[in-house]
Order: structure tokens, then sequence, then C-alpha cells
């Protein structure tokens, strides 16, 4: 299967180092203290930030910051598979489990001791990248919640099929089997919060993907960037009037 034309063009019409679209918006859920919708293509994510607020089950309270959960699930609309998947399962809970880790390395938690912090994504529609994906909604969830961070975590994957460095796979080039990263990092600091990678690569072949996968996250922090800072001026408008 050719996952690169001869003209350079990928199976959605992408140059391999072009990014998918983006689109960003804040206050998708209502009732939370923050929350957010993010789409990269065809993948589709709705994040929903509660708290800080007191610690649910005290035993699990923190005496020097904040506690952060994190719940992951897929809608069964999301994907062409009509199966039903049990809540819980085993996929899930590592991708929670990666999006909590990665979310607490920007969360300044020692600002909100004895506190709880609880994070909600759900995948509206699945075309590969859904972890990247949910970060990123995440983050602008918690910028909506006006949650302290050190930075904003962004984050994109890259891969190498047939020879040729990609940039935020889909879920047809991310189901070909080639080796993939997906990288969260916090952009001012160049600190990496995330690196999953399911095969070896060589080191010179890596290091072109993962400098790929890094101007895909500096990309998508400019955007969110731009997000926030055109929420802001809608909030000043409207306090103004």
């Amino acid at each position: 299967m050719e996952f690169v034309t001869p003209e350079g063009f990928r199976v959605d019409g992408r140059r391999p180092m072009e990014m998918r679209q983006i689109r960003g918006e804040l206050g998708a859920v209502a009732k939370a203290d923050g929350s957010a919708f993010f789409e990269m293509g065809n993948t589709k994510v709705i994040a929903a930030v509660y708290g800080p607020r007191e610690v649910d089950n005290r035993s699990q309270q923190i005496s020097d910051k904040a506690l952060v959960r994190c719940e992951y699930t897929m809608a069964n609309f999301s994907t062409g598979d009509r199966v039903r998947k049990p809540k819980g399962d085993r996929r899930s809970t590592e991708i929670s489990l990666v999006i909590r880790q990665t979310m607490e390395a920007c969360i300044l938690t020692h600002l909100m001791p004895r506190s709880q912090i609880d994070i909600f994504v759900q995948v509206l529609q699945a075309d590969g990248g859904t972890r990247s994906a949910c970060i990123n909604a995440a983050t602008l969830a918690l910028a909506d919640a006006g949650i302290p961070m050190h930075d904003l975590v962004t984050s994109c994957s890259a891969g190498y099929l047939h020879n040729t460095p990609l940039l935020d796979l889909n879920y047809f080039e991310d189901s070909a089997g080639g080796p993939d990263v997906t990288l969260g990092i916090l952009p001012k600091s160049d600190k990496v919060t995330l690196l999953q990678m399911d095969a070896k690569l060589p080191m010179d072949v890596f290091e072109n993907v993962m400098q790929l996968a890094i101007e895909g996250c500096k990309a998508i922090a400019n955007y969110i960037r731009e997000v926030l800072l055109e929420n802001t001026k809608k909030l000043e408008h409207l306090r103004g009037q």
C-alpha cells in the first residue's frame, strides 16, 4: 500500500510534514469549571475540568499538593466499530494514566494542597492521534478553569512509513504498523512530559521523527495561545458592555 504518492502527497492529500487542520473551542460543557472541544482532522475530543475542590475521599488527600484524577472514555459511536466497549477497559485505563501523568507535569499542584482536580476527556470521533487530541483538549480545559500551570502542555504524533517521516498520523497511517512516536512537551522550556513509541527506530531516523513531532507540538501551542487570547478579548469586550 502506498502511503505517500510519487508526487509527495499522503492518502488524505497532505504533505509528509503537514499537520491536519486543528480547531479548539472553550466552554463546551456549561456546568464544568473549565471545558474545551478540540479537533485534529477527523478526530474530535471534548474535555471537562472540575476543581480545585474538596477531596471526595479523605484517605486520598495529599497534604502538600493537589490530587489530580483523569478519566478517558470513547463514545460508542466514535469509530466504525459498533461493538460496545466495557467502561474501564485496559486501554482506557492506560490512556487515563498517561493523560493524568502528562497533565500533572504542567499543573502547579503545590499551590492547591489538600484539593482535588478532576479531568474528564471523551473521544467523540476517532481517526488517529486520540491521545494527542485528548491532551490538547485537557490543556485548553485547564486554562479555561483558571488552573495555574508551568506552561501549556501540547501533544502531537509523528511516524515513519516507507522510509518517510510523517507528521500527525491519521488512523489509516497509524494502523499500518510502522514505528510512531506520541510526544508531549512544555513548549517554553522544551521539557518532554510524554514520549511513547511502539517500535524500534535507528537513532538518526528517531531524531528526525522526534524533531518533526516537536515542531507539531509547538505549532499546536501557538494555536492554543491564539484561542486563549481570542477568548480573553471576548470576555473583556463583554465586561466593557
